[in-house]
Order: C-alpha cells, then structure tokens, then sequence
C-alpha cells in the first residue's frame, strides 16, 4: 500500500507550525452551553483548561464564545466581553502558544488581532465577507469552511449536494467551496500556508456526507494547503456510534488516525493528550515521526 501524500505545512505570522508532524488546535469555549459539558468555560475554568491543554501538547488554542448551534443570541459586545480578555491572558502567559478565534463576526475578529491573535477559524464559510478582509489586513491566518450554504447557528435539514457519483457531490461542493475562499484570501495577500482549509463536518451536511468527507480526504490534501479536522465528539461520530457527546473518544480518535494517514494536518479537539498521542503513532506509521525511542530487539 502506497503511504498518501503528506499534507501542506502550516505557518502562522511566519512561524511553521508543528514541526513537520500534525498540529493539533485544543477547544476552549468560554460559553455556558457548549453541546459537550466539559467545554463550557467561565474564566477562571478558561484560564485552566488552556494551561492544561498547554502541557498536554496543543499547538494552537481555538478560543470562543457563541455556541455553533441553535441557543440564546450572543450579540457582538458580549461575544467580546467573552473572548478578547482570555485572548489577552494566554498571550502573556502562554507566549508560545499560537492563538486562533473560532468567530464568524469581523468586529470579534479585529479585537483579537488587537490582542495578538494568530488565527481566525471563521466556521461559518465567510457570511462576514469583512472577516477574510480583517485577516488580511491584520496578519492573520484564516480558516475556510463549508456550510452549504447554512447561516450562523442553524442546524442542516435535509440537506442534499447532487452528483453523479453517490455522495460525491457533497465532496464536490466542499471542494469547490473552500478552494474559491482560500483563492480570495491568497488574492488578499494571506500567504497560503496560512490559508486552512476545512470541510467543516456537520455543518450543513448529514452524517452520510460527514463520513464521506473523511474517507475521502485526500481530495482537499490535494488542494495544496493545510487542512483542518474539526472532529471531535461531533453529531456524526455520535449518530454513527449511536452516542452521547461524552462517550464519543473512540470515535473521534478513529477518523482522527483515518484523517491524519490521508493528509490532514491540523485537528481541533477537545481531548489534546489523546489526539497528540493518536496523531503522533498515525505519524509514524507514515514514516514521518521517528519513534520516541526504539530498543526492542536492539539492546
């Protein structure tokens, strides 16, 4: 069996991020109402839960404050109030841990640039066309989803991408989506390895094309810039497994290793020391990670 190709590199304000291995991107939502129990964060339990995904190998904290589904409106301000202070306090006291805020709003966007952000993971495939702007302007690396189409906090409902091939057409979409996004956001001057790419599973899709999505992710490898697996404990894992949000590890770590052989390069979750252990054993299977250490048979 042929090893797939490895996947772009990530860089961030000119910092190569990861080390040639894959990067993983640590969950920390300062909300009360996160779908996984564990991810909701007041401050005190924010400044915490960055600290320990600190030592447990995270590259990258991906910081925010709405809920990605349905549930009370966050406006702007308080948006703010939530995040921008945390994004302050992990860069002085976790000056090298990159910082990315998962917002779809510019205004959230330019205050976190104001306070060394690193990153805008905007889930929402660009409903703020000023968002890709503010990155630009600001040095910041960004994200490009896919929705389908989907505004800000709404759930798929029969959702349908036809194709030729069965479920190729939800790859076409993706794939024809996030290639446009990423092409903007190089016009704008964003360097390319700063350009992720993420297919976005869940959002606008049914479980049938968020697995899809996985097996066939050499497709958006192929595109030629870093991508993004947003994963973890999601509604796919948990209707393929049939699930809570709290007993979907195992899941996650499977398409996790599917993901990381095929090319991914970056993984956003909730359970770091899993992923960076899952990650590091699929990067040496590859061939790209010497193991830690090797004696068995040798001493």
């Amino acid at each position: 069996m042929t090893t797939p190709p490895v996947g772009a590199v990530l860089r961030l304000r000119g910092r190569e991020v990861g080390a040639g291995r894959p990067v993983v991107m640590a969950v920390v939502n300062r909300t009360p109402d996160s779908f996984y129990a564990p991810a909701r964060h007041d401050d005190a339990s924010a400044d915490a839960a960055v600290a320990r995904a600190a030592d447990e190998g995270a590259d990258i904290v991906d910081l925010g404050g709405v809920r990605a589904g349905r549930g009370p409106r966050v406006e702007v301000d308080e948006e703010v109030a939530r995040v921008i202070p945390l994004v302050r306090r992990v860069r002085a006291r976790h000056p090298d841990l990159l910082v990315s805020v998962d917002t779809w709003r510019a205004e959230v966007a330019r205050a976190a640039a104001d306070e060394g952000a690193d990153l805008v993971n905007d889930t929402w495939a660009g409903h703020d066309p000023a968002l890709m702007e503010v990155a630009a302007e600001r040095g910041l690396g960004i994200v490009c989803s896919h929705t389908g189409g989907a505004r800000p906090r709404t759930d798929p409902f029969r959702v349908e991408y036809p194709g030729p091939v069965p479920l190729d057409g939800v790859l076409d979409d993706v794939v024809r989506t996030v290639s446009a996004a990423a092409q903007r956001a190089v016009s704008l001057g964003i360097d390319p390895a700063s350009v992720l790419v993420d297919p976005t599973h869940d959002f606008g899709k049914n479980t049938w094309h968020s697995l899809h999505l996985v097996r066939r992710t050499e497709a958006l490898v192929a595109l030629g810039f870093p991508v993004l697996m947003a994963l973890s404990r999601k509604d796919f894992v948990g209707e393929t497994l049939d699930l809570p949000p709290e007993e979907r590890l195992e899941g996650t770590l499977a398409a996790t290793a599917v993901a990381a052989w095929l090319g991914a390069r970056v993984f956003r979750a909730h359970d770091v020391r899993a992923t960076r252990r899952t990650l590091d054993m699929v990067a040496s299977i590859r061939g790209d990670r010497p193991p830690a250490r090797a004696v068995r048979g040798l001493a």
